[in-house]
């Protein structure tokens, strides 16, 4: 996928995508995890979005809905015929996720959001909410239980 493969909204979100990044890659140098991102679209295929393997994603609606997103599946355009594995489930260097909004920012492993959606999907009452639009497919997990259960570091902004 090029950038001129990308919906105008895909774009908005990608740029909103990348500023967080950078606004969390220096909150998480705070804390003494220090990585190169990896810009081009050759060393992010190959080895993921940084040294660190450290997946930094933006939930902008966070707050507005009490959940935490964690994508499972993308399309860059509604037009491609198929998902192709992302978020937890892309095969990178990824073991942590960093995610969150300009307020807080929760820090997560990998394999144990693998195992939570694995767990859920298998229960008949989950808390979990299994979404899907156009473009994305993924987990919606309660913002409380992210923090208080699932979370290995909670960054807050102040």
């Amino acid at each position: 996928m090029g950038q001129y493969d990308m919906t105008p909204e895909y774009q908005y979100n990608f740029v909103k995508g990348m500023e967080f990044q950078d606004y969390a890659s220096n909150k998480l140098r705070e804390i003494g995890l220090f990585f190169t991102s990896y810009a081009s679209r050759k060393y992010q295929i190959t080895y993921g979005e940084n040294s660190a393997g450290i997946e930094i994603k933006f939930d902008d609606r966070m707050k507005e809905t009490g959940n935490v997103y964690f994508e499972t599946d993308e399309k860059s355009n509604v037009n491609n015929v198929e998902f192709v594995a992302s978020g937890i489930f892309r095969n990178d260097n990824t073991w942590l996720y960093a995610i969150g909004d300009y307020d807080v920012i929760y820090i997560c492993g990998k394999v144990h959001l693998r195992q939570v959606y694995e767990r859920e999907k298998e229960r008949d009452q989950s808390f979990a909410r299994f979404v899907e639009t156009p473009t994305s497919k993924g987990m919606l997990l309660p913002q409380k239980y992210v923090e208080e259960k699932l979370a290995a570091r909670v960054i807050k902004a102040c």
